[in-house]
């Protein structure tokens, strides 16, 4: 197996270690889901790179390279649920479309078709993950108690509710109506794939 899938394969097995830790009630071991997390992201951007200047492309990493990356972004989505920082059927809105465009952009390759991204849905990722990493780094940093200890108001004013809210509200928005516009301007690709597959 080349390089880059076992980044990949690396990646999918960080993804439950970071959620554990994060979720973990120990402020150390918070600390080290970001790094964890921070480690995972970076091997999705190594073995991209790989991949394309050694030319490692391979069936199996176009279908799993870009579902590890939807599977990590969706379990630190849903650790914030479970820590009551976002909104269930926000995430839950996030991850049927990311997984739902992911699985058909890796079938048209499975059948030989370009199922481009489009510049809408990579500022869609670049948001989503901008947000992802400032709830990430605040959330740790308060929970941490040197940096907590007399900046209680600044980190009560950068996780407060209705900012977040409001910040998450239009990511998913952005999300649900990108999913829908690639849907749209791929119909006739996704018409033929599956008819031809009847």
């Amino acid at each position: 197996m080349v390089l880059p899938n076992q980044l990949t394969i690396l990646r999918i097995i960080l993804t439950p270690v970071f959620l554990v830790l994060f979720l973990a009630a120990d402020p150390v071991l918070k600390q080290i889901s970001l790094i964890v997390f921070i480690i995972a992201a970076l091997t999705d951007w190594y073995d991209g790179w790989l991949a394309r200047k050694f030319n490692y492309i391979t069936d199996w990493g176009k279908f799993w390279d870009p579902l590890a990356d939807k599977i990590l972004t969706s379990a630190a989505f849903l650790g914030f649920v479970y820590v009551k920082v976002i909104p269930l059927w926000m995430v839950i809105i996030i991850i049927v479309r990311d997984l739902l465009i992911t699985g058909l952009r890796a079938y048209a390759d499975y059948r030989g078709h370009s199922f481009p991204t489009s510049y809408y849905a990579k500022v869609k990722t670049f948001a989503q993950l901008t947000f992802l990493y400032y709830l990430l780094i605040v959330y740790v940093a308060q929970n941490t108690k040197l940096l907590l200890d007399g900046h209680e108001k600044i980190f009560q004013m950068l996780l407060n509710p209705n900012f977040i809210y409001i910040v998450m509200l239009i990511i998913t928005l952005i999300t649900f109506h990108s999913g829908i516009t690639y849907l749209y301007k791929s119909r006739f690709l996704i018409r033929s794939l599956f008819k031809h597959e009847n």
